[in-house]
């Protein structure tokens, strides 16, 4: 692959992604085998983070705007200003190549747009940088409009933050099974093998390479010793409370981490059933089952379709980690910048509603339900579980006492990425009473 095409391949996966077809790792499934796969990843990556940016930056550098039908085009002159601001290739070669590009999108008559529209960045860059610093600070974050007004309407004291760390690479997290090693047997392993690593603050399982590594360098990889999990989601087991001999059920499992690590903190549990409505996701929990020793029920089935998967016997502990914006999970998929709209909350908390509602009959009375999403919006957290609670009469809200997180009206927030540490999570629990 040419690196013209890596760049003409990165502005379609753009357009597609403007167009809200897929999403960014499905579409970079497709050329993991190119031999310029690490530029086109960064590429992609980069451009989806720092989109709303560099549209600011290209609509300053056009003397009228393109037409809709040119997304592509579009997306190659932001794939090109991305290069020219954040990568280390030579200038030159950003604006030949991607000039090259333009062959690749069927585009030739382009080369001249291009080419000037990328110099004219050249030779006003220090203007344009200094113009984009005194402009709004919100703006700078490079966020949609909606998401912008929604985080500094419900965080305002903490909003500024959480978007600069939305822009954060994301740390690669590990969790430890200690069913089978200590954290600090771990920590020496990996020192031993040159990889510098710190424990987590927040999890006793969680682990921090200052770099992320292949899996295969981890030590232990093969015999189950240690997964890869943000800290965020290791944080589950002990809410959950679990105990020999309990039932427990994880009502939307895949990729399966969570279950992996139920299994690992409590191995006398009576069962441990995992649901997900994708065969090809619940491949990856059995995968990861397979490879820590692990054994769980698996159903491939719509959690709120109960006469295709339940027997009728209740479980002592509910998993409901709900759809959501993922707005918490940014820094790790920044195409959720492009891919969500306020539009999607709405349907969003409807689906939430009705796998509390379906789900709730499965608890057995004094069991637990932890309703969990990746999410940092009040309408899907703390007013979801609020509107489920004036709904039935038996739902208990439990106060969870911790020091981490910020306490909400109902359950605890994780906000994304503080000091580059666990991603946007929040966690309520709810207690079925007689």
């Amino acid at each position: 692959m040419s690196a013209s095409n890596s760049r003409a391949i990165a502005a379609n996966i753009l357009s597609k992604l403007v167009a809200g077809k897929g999403s960014l790792t499905t579409q970079l499934s497709n050329y993991k085998d190119l031999t310029d796969y690490t530029l086109l990843q960064e590429t992609c990556f980069g451009s989806c983070r720092w989109f709303h940016l560099l549209e600011i930056i290209l609509d300053s550098l056009l003397s009228k705007a393109l037409k809709k039908k040119e997304t592509d085009l579009k997306c190659l002159l932001l794939v090109g200003l991305y290069q020219l601001r954040e990568l280390s290739v030579p200038d030159y070669a950003v604006i030949n190549e991607a000039v090259a590009a333009t062959r690749s999108l069927g585009k030739p008559w382009a080369k001249a747009l291009v080419n000037a529209v990328l110099r004219n960045y050249l030779r006003r860059r220090e203007e344009i940088e200094q113009t984009l610093t005194d402009s709004d600070k919100l703006a700078l974050l490079s966020h949609p409009a909606w998401l912008l007004k929604a985080v500094s309407q419900q965080w305002p004291g903490q909003a500024l933050q959480i978007l600069a760390n939305n822009n954060l690479r994301p740390p690669m997290t590990l969790r430890v099974n200690l069913a089978k090693k200590s954290r600090n047997e771990m920590l020496g392993l990996l020192a031993e093998a040159k990889i510098q690593a710190t424990a987590g603050n927040l999890a006793e399982s969680a682990i921090y390479l200052a770099a992320p590594v292949s899996i295969g360098e981890l030590p232990g990889w093969q015999d189950g010793w240690l997964s890869v999990q943000d800290e965020a989601s290791q944080l589950v087991p002990g809410l959950l409370q679990l105990a020999p001999g309990m039932r427990v059920l994880d009502a939307c499992a895949a990729p399966g981490g969570k279950t992996c690590h139920i299994l690992e903190s409590e191995p006398a549990l009576a069962s441990c059933v995992a649901l997900d409505i994708s065969a090809q996701r619940l491949e990856r929990i059995e995968e990861n089952l397979l490879r820590l020793g692990l054994t769980a029920d698996l159903y491939v089935a719509d959690a709120t379709q109960i006469g295709d998967w339940w027997n009728r016997e209740q479980f002592d502990r509910v998993l409901l980690d709900a759809p959501c914006s993922a707005t918490g999970v940014i820094r790790r998929h920044p195409d959720i910048k492009l891919l969500r709209s306020e539009h999607d909350i709405g349907s969003l908390v409807s689906s939430q509603q009705q796998l509390l509602r379906t789900l709730w009959p499965t608890l057995k009375p004094g069991g637990l339900l932890l309703y969990t999403t990746c999410s940092i919006l009040r309408q899907e957290n703390e007013d979801s579980v609020n509107q489920f609670l004036q709904s039935v009469a038996n739902a208990k809200y439990r106060g969870i006492t911790a020091d981490w997180g910020v306490e909400c009206s109902l359950g605890r927030q994780l906000l994304s990425g503080k000091n580059n540490g666990p991603d946007g999570f929040f966690y309520c629990v709810l207690e079925k009473v007689c």
